[in-house]
């Protein structure tokens, strides 16, 4: 049974932004500063960011037009691939990639209406048994999950509904504090003082700007959600491509906006110590005093319940894809006569999320995410080329400029991590390539089913 199609342009506009932002935008730039040393190359780093996210999005937005069919990324590896390589892709999304973002946007929601009430805390616990504990918080968390995987498996409309509410409320927040910071923060000795820090050009500091780079594309990673439920977009071929174009464009432009009001607003070395990383809160209290830290709460709530749910809701389309190709379990193919939403692959995502949470090592595998994330990031792009070859013919076509650009910046990304922080390498390769055997373990069991 297929989906109904049912998203509108603005819908899937919504979609984009509101899955793309999330938390990280409030967050991230304290520990690329303190990376980076300098406000200069602290706005260097988001534009590369930016421009290394749009040459991305609009590499999809190809891809979308001309493969056409329900599944997104999955679907584009697999036919340009092979059907191991989407399985890989698959299988890493599933424990890692969109899971783990799911668990740490939720557990972000939780840590900051902790703020508002203390009884929802990481340090309240309920139970213990070693070093494995259930706090007030993890337990919220569970429940947020859960809410938001009932909300989507009401229906797609229902997920819309909440996704279009929450992205005008965050996109309108972020706003607020770009025209706030302007009337209210600006200070032209802190931006001299932040751009007057001496810099040494050489290799070592593009390797550090490189490295730093990744906090800036985690920000905005979640920007190919939309190509997970082409099936259920109003002509996807046109609509999916002005939308990573509109909603990609819209998400950066902010990003850009709120980081120069951060080093204008903000010496260096605050930005740096911001408490718990939140400049955002930094930059709320400079405005608003000690109210600014609850201000600032009140908005990365907004942004982290909004990024979830459309996470959410995109997520479970690559596992429903999978189990159609019976190369996953084969419960997860089901849709709702009723919801025409793949409720058993939202409920199964819904329990690993949980298992996550509460486990407490998902932030570990957050480390992961990035690589893993950009290696298959870059073997689509790179696919995009093998596309063209075999295919002629195209409804629709990038300047071969922008991919290149996109493989170039992000090959020595994954390089300097490659190199510099073997963490998060390691084991995301590890998780990755764990999923041979099991891929060959569901292939067995497809083959036994045939013959019988």
């Amino acid at each position: 049974m297929a989906y109904k199609h049912k998203l509108s342009l603005s819908d899937s506009i919504s979609l984009v932004a509101g899955s793309m932002i999330g938390c990280g935008i409030f967050i991230v730039s304290a520990d690329i500063a303190r990376q980076v040393q300098s406000g200069l190359l602290l706005m260097i780093v988001w534009i590369i960011a930016a421009i290394v996210t749009m040459c991305g999005a609009l590499s999809f937005a190809e891809l979308a037009s001309n493969i056409t069919d329900d599944g997104g990324q999955y679907v584009y590896l697999k036919k340009i691939y092979n059907d191991v390589v989407a399985f890989l892709y698959g299988w890493t999304t599933f424990l890692v990639i969109q899971t783990g973002i799911i668990a740490a946007v939720c557990t972000a929601f939780s840590k900051f209406i902790g703020l508002l009430i203390p009884f929802i805390s990481a340090n309240r616990y309920i139970s213990h048994l070693g070093i494995f504990h259930i706090s007030t918080q993890k337990l919220f968390t569970v429940f947020v999950v859960i809410f938001l995987t009932f909300i989507n498996s009401r229906g797609l409309k229902h997920g819309v509904i909440t996704q279009n509410i929450f992205t005008v409320t965050k996109v309108i927040s972020m706003i607020g504090i770009i025209l706030l910071g302007l009337l209210f923060g600006c200070n032209f000795h802190t931006l001299h003082m932040n751009f007057s820090i001496p810099i040494n050009w050489n290799l070592d500091t593009i390797n550090v700007i490189g490295a730093a780079t990744v906090g800036a594309l985690f920000a905005s990673i979640t920007w190919n959600n939309i190509t997970f439920v082409s099936g259920d977009i109003k002509d996807a071929p046109k609509t999916i491509p002005k939308a990573l174009f509109i909603g990609s464009l819209l998400v950066l432009g902010l990003y850009f906006l709120i980081n120069s009001i951060y080093v204008t607003a903000i010496p260096i070395n605050l930005i740096q110590n911001a408490p718990e990383d939140i400049v955002a809160a930094q930059l709320m209290s400079i405005i608003f005093g000690h109210w600014g830290k609850t201000i600032a709460a009140i908005i990365i709530m907004i942004s982290a319940f909004g990024s979830a749910n459309g996470i959410i809701l995109a997520g479970a389309r690559v596992y429903y894809n999978m189990a159609k190709d019976r190369t996953f379990f084969r419960g997860l193919a089901a849709i709702d006569r009723n919801t025409r939403v793949p409720h058993n692959a939202l409920w199964i995502q819904c329990l690993w999320v949980s298992i996550l949470v509460l486990w407490g090592n998902y932030t570990q595998l957050l480390d992961y995410v990035i690589y893993t994330t950009l290696i298959f990031y870059w073997i689509t792009i790179f696919g995009l080329f093998l596309y063209r070859k075999r295919n002629i013919e195209t409804n629709f076509k990038i300047n071969t400029i922008i991919p290149i650009i996109y493989l170039l910046i992000t090959g020595y990304i994954i390089i300097c991590l490659t190199i510099f922080k073997p963490t998060y390498t390691i084991p995301g390769l590890f998780i990755t390539l764990a999923g041979l055997p099991a891929y060959y373990f569901w292939q067995k069991g497809k083959g036994v089913k045939e013959k019988n």
